[in-house]
C-alpha cells in the first residue's frame, strides 16, 4: 500500500512534526513498507493456532525473602543521608 504525500503530511501534523521534503519521501517509503508487511501478515492462515500472550517458558524469577535483624548502629548508618523529623524519615510530598 503506497501512502500519498498528503497522508504523510497529515500524519506528521497529527504528531506535531515538521518534516522536510526529503523526510516526507523517506517516511512515505518506510511507512508504506510497514503497511505492506502488515498486509502480508494478514494473509497468514492462523485458524488452527490458539491465541497466546506468552511465547516463552514461564518460570519464577523472584528470590525468596531473607529476614534478618539490624542493630541500632547499622540502622543509623543506613539512614545517615536521610532527612528526619520526629523520629521518622521525611520525604518530599508525592502528588
Amino acid at each position: 500500500m503506497k501512502l500519498k504525500t498528503e497522508e504523510i503530511k497529515h500524519i506528521a501534523k497529527l504528531a506535531r512534526l515538521q518534516l522536510s521534503e526529503a523526510e516526507i519521501e523517506k517516511y512515505q517509503k518506510e511507512l508504506s513498507s510497514i503497511l505492506d508487511y502488515i498486509a502480508t501478515l494478514k494473509k497468514v492462515d492462523t485458524e488452527k493456532i490458539d491465541p497466546t500472550a506468552q511465547i516463552g517458558e514461564l518460570r519464577d524469577v523472584l528470590r525468596t525473602d531473607e529476614v534478618f535483624s539490624w542493630d541500632k548502629k547499622e540502622i543509623e548508618e543506613a539512614l545517615n543521608n536521610s532527612e528526619r523529623e520526629k523520629g521518622s524519615i521525611k520525604v518530599k510530598r508525592v502528588l
